[in-house]
């Protein structure tokens, strides 16, 4: 109901750009930011790193991300300022609006040339989910709060129940990929009703891939047919 009120008011009064203050109209990002955005243009269409200037082919031919059960993978953002400090304070200081942005800045960019196109949509989306633990102590879950905005801008079907976390895990942040794919041995569970279907899995920062694959494996073996990773930003 919350949301609903939200966006309401930000159809009648402007908003104020989340980045700079200034007047952004009906969005929460002026135009002038937006462009100045760190936007990957140019994603590996399999493991979503940035192509360099005049790469010939749409595959980076030399993934250094391991995809797993991910057919592609696909970053909206690079993990640098401004986008940095936005994706922190909608983690850890519980600015919910910070996430709405978030969602609202990776639904933009999956609608544009380097997302996956209208044949390519998934069935559903899954946020990448936390343990009931971690979500009582921060009291929301910051992928399912991007992932809305994002199954709203595509009409797509937001299933925040499709995947849970069963086992707690420490926090990943200093960890190595070895250390963290052990933190995240059989730590998510999906449920059957993903048979056949196609997901996409959102989160908000891909660092080593660790966590989306293990969600993905997850997923795939709760019968979905294919896995797409989608996240606001990329980092390394």
């Amino acid at each position: 109901m919350l949301r609903q009120v939200d966006r309401l008011i930000g159809t009648v009064w402007p908003r104020a750009c989340l980045f700079c203050g200034l007047d952004a109209g009906q969005q929460a990002c002026c135009e002038g930011c937006f462009a100045d955005l760190p936007w990957i243009e140019r994603p590996c269409r399999r493991c979503g790193a940035p192509l360099p200037p005049g790469h010939p082919r749409t595959y980076c031919g030399n993934c250094r991300m391991p995809t797993g059960d991910c057919r592609r993978i696909l970053s909206a953002l690079d993990y640098a300022y401004p986008v940095d400090r936005i994706i922190g304070g909608a983690k850890f200081r519980q600015r919910l609006d910070f996430a709405a942005t978030l969602g609202d800045l990776l639904g933009a960019f999956l609608c544009g040339p380097a997302g996956p196109g209208a044949a390519d949509l998934p069935d559903v989306i899954i946020p990448v989910p936390l343990h009931r633990r971690r979500l009582a102590a921060r009291g929301f879950n910051q992928a399912a709060e991007i992932a809305g905005p994002v199954a709203q801008r595509l009409d797509l079907p937001l299933r925040i129940d499709a995947c849970t976390r069963i086992r707690h895990t420490i926090e990943q942040t200093s960890m190595t990929g070895r250390d963290r794919r052990r933190n995240l041995n059989g730590a998510f569970v999906a449920h059957r009703q993903l048979k056949g279907l196609s997901a996409a899995i959102v989160d908000d920062v891909l660092t080593t891939g660790t966590t989306v694959r293990a969600v993905a494996s997850a997923v795939r073996k709760a019968g979905a047919r294919e896995v797409q990773v989608w996240t606001v930003a990329r980092s390394g």
